[in-house]
């Protein structure tokens, strides 16, 4: 300890707690990660995590037991740096922010002039003092104009993932990884069919992933969807998570769902939306109350049926969303699915020949 009472900074240690941390695969210094962010011509957001902990991204893919267990835990070995300052140049305008206590920044904003549609790249940066600490980049996403839109959940409604059973899925997220993860026969088929339907491959129907997952499974989702050729999209996932937290993996506030599904209908108000879930958590309700909420806005619901225990109840509510004019599909296979979208005319019908 120093004279004065205040403890003095040994840098040989923090040295030595670096050089431990790093053998470990764990980064001690600041990093800024930004996520997809979106928008339309009038109003952009992004938003990311500041870290002054983060796992090391590593450079390739380990297909052993043991290398998959601790590339998830590390995952949620991070520290938030709560209250930094961070800052974008967007149209030749600074935008500042401030991370919350868990070390979240979103940043909302007006740009000066209309941006195309398309995905543009955006840098974010972290500063102290005037001096910069740390960066990251990412993409905005400004959807074209097409005639639908579609928000899906992740879990168990195309990623296989036993959301319901808390150690079932711990032991899938332990023993496997991004890459080798699969999805349900058929989903990715449908997703591909629907982000191409009554459009071009070059202007796809937008896609928002929105789910309880943490933040801390965004680079895994990413490679997941990335390797099983999922349309590109917007992932909205939820609050970061610390290590101790580890078996609420999975398990956050639902009702946050709602409100992340709502701002998105909220920024394309001139679209319709197809939303799709499953019934082992809390799709089909907040897929009844974004319906209430914004009457006339949905067109189709598809619910993966998983769970016999919940059938009646989610029939109930399937009954409800017909009589407001919703289009319902309540599946076990996605090939039904897909022959319900089919009907609807959302993806092209098949050729008389085939």
């Amino acid at each position: 300890m120093h004279p004065s009472g205040k403890y003095k900074y040994d840098a040989a240690k923090d040295s030595r707690s670096r050089r431990w941390w790093a053998r470990i695969g764990i980064n001690t210094a600041p990093v800024v990660k930004v996520y997809h962010g979106y928008g339309h011509e009038g109003e952009l957001q992004v938003f990311g995590h500041v870290l002054s902990r983060s796992p090391v991204t590593e450079r390739r893919t380990r297909y052993h037991l043991l290398a998959n267990i601790w590339a998830l835990l590390r995952l949620f070995m991070v520290k938030p740096k709560p209250h930094a300052t961070v800052q974008l140049l967007w149209q030749d305008r600074t935008i500042h922010a401030q991370t919350a206590d868990d070390g979240f920044f979103h940043f909302q904003w007006k740009p000066e002039y209309p941006t195309p549609a398309g995905w543009h790249a955006v840098t974010v940066t972290h500063t102290q003092n005037g001096e910069t600490i740390a960066e990251g980049t990412g993409e905005v996403y400004i959807p074209h104009r097409t005639q639908f839109c579609c928000i899906s959940d992740i879990d168990d409604t195309f990623l296989i993932s036993h959301s319901e059973q808390v150690f079932r899925k711990l032991k899938v997220l332990l023993t496997h990884n991004a890459a080798s993860r699969r999805p349900f026969d058929g989903a990715v088929r449908h997703y591909q069919l629907l982000s191409h339907g009554h459009t071009v491959p070059p202007i796809p129907n937008p896609f928002f992933y929105v789910s309880s997952s943490e933040w801390n499974l965004y680079d895994y989702i990413r490679e997941f969807s990335d390797t099983w050729q999922l349309p590109e999209g917007v992932y909205l996932l939820n609050q970061l998570k610390l290590f101790s937290q580890l078996l609420k993996t999975g398990r956050g506030k639902h009702h946050t769902k709602f409100t992340r599904i709502a701002r998105i209908l909220e920024s394309y108000p001139h679209m319709p939306f197809v939303l799709l879930g499953d019934d082992t958590q809390q799709d089909p309700y907040i897929y009844e109350a974004i319906a209430r909420h914004f009457p006339r806005r949905i067109i189709s619901v598809y619910l993966r049926h998983l769970s016999d225990e919940k059938k009646p109840e989610v029939q109930a509510v399937i009954h409800n969303l017909e009589a407001q004019g919703i289009a319902c599909c309540y599946f076990r296979h996605s090939e039904e699915a897909i022959a319900h979208s089919r009907r609807m005319g959302l993806i092209a019908p098949l050729p008389a020949s085939w």
